[in-house]
């Protein structure tokens, strides 16, 4: 067996991690860049808004299937030739995606965009992890949580910006020189260092299984809401599709000795408590960072840049933080790292659920900067103590795993659940609400008499009535989630509690 080599320092280590990162934060950038530019993609390319959201969705879904997929790819090919092959792989599809001319080339292009992207989060983590030196491994998953954290919030803003001050072609020619130079860095301080290679049998009726039940679940998730869910035949064929493959596919991947994903993972404590909570917390956070700007766009009257900037400030603690995080990860406890993390961002959002359609920015400002503060201390902590019991040499099998959880938590079923539960309370409050409007109400005979005095009446003056109630019905359905959010954070945590404290930080913080 051949001795690994030395960990990078110095100015190899810090280029390494840019390289490295940089990879990392141009996969994350384009999981939403394009989501805000829907509507200006649709309309140049002659379609309908609802047929570009396949831009979305054709990314997500590849991106899904070849995620869980990373361990088996990086054994048979090697770490270091995957990572960089990928990013080059996704420079070309970016600059494809510019090209594009009709809406159908642009869906295929971005559908191997998502699949040549899909290894690109479990290996960037794995790699860091590799070639720090031991006492500064947590460093490593400090930046990488920080982009990570960043990424997703900077996309929505940065896709609109270059959409309203350029074109939109734009938001996928900027992966060009990023892609470039992380794969010219990467290559040329990681190219001596990649992991033996194996060569095993291909494990096609997974493969198959896994590629028919995650489309599904994918494309349910993203078009359920559209469709009305199970009022839509289409919807309960893919809901079915998706349980019965998933179903088999796990089933198989646990007993076949050459499975294309390892659920063996599983077994171990720290990683099947550390996943769940991981994948828990990003639901939570994902769909509040997709239903905020949504809320403020389509009932506050806020334009997409600004819906966009309302978020940004839960970024301002990971970006100051993380370093440091990851820095002590290794001698604090992780367990009363994201206890920390679960009690701020569950009194974080307890707080959320008092606003109100008054509510400024300015306060919004306030309530994300605080919240930001439980975000720096969640990533870290949990990828550690699920990453604890792994060996070295699965990592990128298990990261891959971890990722592919926490992503289908956050990215599908986070959205789909807070948006439909969003619309479904809304109307609810707006029929309660609704029930007071009577010719029998003093307020209701205040209100028309004054609109009556301004020159409107009749439908018209209901319909300005109806205008008044429905803000007043979302930030209703608004606060019952925040305030649905904050309980369960609360109530997490005690599971956190039930993981082993990782071995590595428990030897060094006895001095050991």
């Amino acid at each position: 067996m051949s001795t690994p080599p030395k960990p990078l320092e110095g100015i190899p280590l810090v280029l390494m991690t840019i390289a490295v990162s940089l990879g990392t934060f141009m996969q994350i950038l384009d999981t939403s860049i394009a989501n805000v530019s829907i509507p200006t993609i649709s309309g140049d390319l002659g379609a309908s808004p609802t047929q570009g959201t396949w831009v979305v969705t054709s990314f997500a879904v590849s991106n899904a299937i070849v995620l869980p997929l990373t361990g088996w790819i990086a054994r048979r090919f090697g770490e270091v030739r995957v990572f960089v092959f990928s990013i080059l792989l996704f420079t070309v599809m970016s600059w494809l995606c510019g090209l594009a001319w009709t809406l159908p080339m642009l869906i295929t292009f971005r559908v191997f965009q998502g699949a040549v992207a899909g290894s690109l989060i479990p290996l960037s983590q794995a790699l860091l992890i590799k070639n720090y030196p031991p006492d500064k491994k947590g460093l490593a998953l400090g930046f990488w949580g920080m982009v990570v954290v960043l990424a997703p919030i900077i996309g929505p803003i940065l896709g609109g910006w270059i959409t309203y001050e350029y074109t939109w072609p734009w938001i996928f020619y900027i992966n060009i020189p990023i892609g470039l130079i992380s794969a010219f860095l990467t290559w040329q301080f990681l190219k001596d260092r990649d992991t033996p290679t194996e060569i095993t049998p291909i494990d096609y009726i997974g493969f198959g299984l896994l590629i028919v039940g995650i489309s599904s679940l994918q494309v349910m998730l993203d078009k359920g809401q559209e469709l009305d869910w199970f009022n839509s035949d289409a919807i309960v064929t893919l809901a079915i599709l998706a349980t019965v493959f998933i179903s088999f596919f796990i089933a198989w991947a646990i007993y076949t000795p050459y499975a294309v994903v390892d659920m063996g993972f599983f077994k171990l404590r720290n990683f099947a408590i550390g996943t769940f909570l991981s994948s828990s917390i990003y639901l939570l956070f994902f769909g509040s960072v997709v239903l905020l700007p949504l809320w403020l766009q389509t009932r506050m009257g806020y334009t997409p840049f600004w819906a966009g900037v309302s978020v940004m400030p839960i970024g301002l603690f990971p970006l100051i933080l993380s370093t440091s995080i990851g820095k002590y990860v290794s001698v604090w406890d992780p367990r009363w790292m994201g206890t920390t993390s679960f009690v701020t961002l569950g009194l974080s959002y307890i707080w959320m659920s008092n606003f109100t359609t008054d509510v400024s920015l300015q306060y919004i400002f306030m309530v994300r900067f605080v919240q930001g503060f439980g975000l720096a201390f969640f990533f870290i902590p949990l990828i550690t103590i699920a990453l604890s019991e792994v060996e070295n040499r699965q990592l990128a099998s298990a990261s891959g795993l971890f990722n592919f959880c926490r992503l289908i938590a956050g990215g599908g079923f986070g959205t789909a659940i807070f948006v439909t539960v969003w619309q479904r309370r809304e109307i609810f409050h707006h029929s309660r609400l609704v029930e007071a409007v009577t010719p029998f109400s003093e307020n209701t005979r205040e209100f028309l008499d004054a609109i009556n005095q301004l020159g409107l009446e009749g439908q018209r003056a209901l319909a300005l009535l109806d205008e008044v109630i429905l803000p007043q019905a979302s930030i209703l359905a608004i606060d019952e989630i925040f305030y649905i959010c904050g309980w369960l954070h609360l109530l997490l945590v005690p599971l956190l509690w039930f993981c082993n404290r990782p071995a590595a930080t428990h030897a060094i913080a006895q001095g050991e």
